[in-house]
C-alpha cells in the first residue's frame, strides 16, 4: 500500500477521536502537497500572471485600473482556486487513499472538512498574502487593498468549500475539469459580486459592514453545509467508480 495512506489508517489503529483524525488528515495533505510543489505553485503563478497581464491586454491607465483592480484580483483568485480543485481528491483517488478515508469510523464530513481546510491553507491563503503587492500594481489605495484582503480572507474558504462539492461529484469522470467549471462557477458568482462590491463601497467611502456581514454569512453557511454535501457526493462517486 502507498505509504502516504498510512496516516489515514493510523487513527483506526489507535482508536482516536474525530478531532485527532481531522488533524491527521490535515497534516497528511500538507505533507503530500509539499512533495508535489508544482501543484502548489501553479495556482499562484496563474494568479500573478493574470493580474500582471491584464493591464497590458486591456488598458494601463491608472483611472481604469483603480476602478477595475478589485474585480481583476477577485476573478484571478477565483480562477486560481478553480484551477487547483481538480487535485483536491484526485491524487488520493488514484493511489487508493480515498477508499481508506471513506472507511474511517470517524464522520466522513469532518475528514473532508480537514482536507478542504488544508486546500485553502495551501491555495487560498497564499493568494491573500500576495494580494497587497498585486493591489499596489493595479494602483489601489491602502484602504481598498486592506478591504480587498479581508474579503479574500473570508471569501476564499467559501470558494474551497463550494469547490469541494464539485470536485467530489466529478471524481473519476472524463473531462472532469470542464464539468467542474460548469458546476461550480455559477455558485461562485454571489461571492464574487459581494467581494468586489465591498471594495467598491469602501473606495466610495460607503459603509462596508453589511457587505462583510453577508460574506461572513456565506462562510458560515458553506462551513455548515458543504462538508455534508461533499461527503454525500464522494460516496456516490466512489460507488460508481
Amino acid at each position: 500500500m502507498n505509504s502516504s495512506a498510512h496516516p489515514l489508517i493510523k487513527p483506526v489503529e489507535q482508536g482516536v477521536g474525530p478531532l485527532s483524525a481531522m488533524v491527521a488528515v490535515f497534516a497528511r495533505d500538507v505533507r503530500v502537497a509539499f512533495r508535489q510543489r508544482q501543484d502548489l505553485l501553479n495556482p499562484l503563478l496563474f494568479f500573478v500572471m493574470v493580474v500582471t497581464l491584464f493591464p497590458l491586454g486591456v488598458s494601463p491607465e491608472i483611472g481604469f485600473l483603480k476602478q477595475s483592480g478589485a474585480g481583476i484580483l477577485w476573478v484571478a483568485a477565483l480562477l486560481s482556486v478553480l484551477l487547483s480543485l481538480d487535485h483536491l481528491f484526485r491524487h488520493d483517488f488514484d493511489d487508493g487513499t480515498l477508499e481508506q478515508l471513506v472507511l474511517q469510523p470517524q464522520p466522513l464530513f469532518l475528514l473532508i472538512l480537514a482536507k478542504t481546510l488544508a486546500h485553502w491553507m495551501l491555495t487560498g491563503l497564499p493568494l491573500v498574502v500576495l494580494t497587497p503587492v498585486l493591489g499596489v500594481m493595479v494602483h489601489l489605495d491602502g484602504n481598498s487593498v486592506a478591504i480587498l484582503c479581508l474579503t479574500l480572507l473570508i471569501g476564499t474558504p467559501v470558494l474551497s468549500l463550494i469547490g469541494s462539492i464539485g470536485a467530489a461529484l466529478t471524481l473519476g469522470l472524463r473531462s472532469a475539469g470542464v464539468l467542474l467549471s460548469l458546476l461550480i462557477i455559477p455558485l461562485y458568482i454571489p461571492v464574487l459580486i459581494f467581494g468586489t462590491g465591498t471594495v467598491a463601497a469602501a473606495a466610495e467611502g460607503a459603509p462596508v459592514a453589511g457587505y462583510l456581514a453577508l460574506m461572513g454569512a456565506f462562510l458560515v453557511l458553506a462551513l455548515t453545509l458543504a462538508p455534508f454535501a461533499s461527503a454525500a457526493a464522494l460516496r456516490i462517486s466512489m460507488s460508481n467508480s
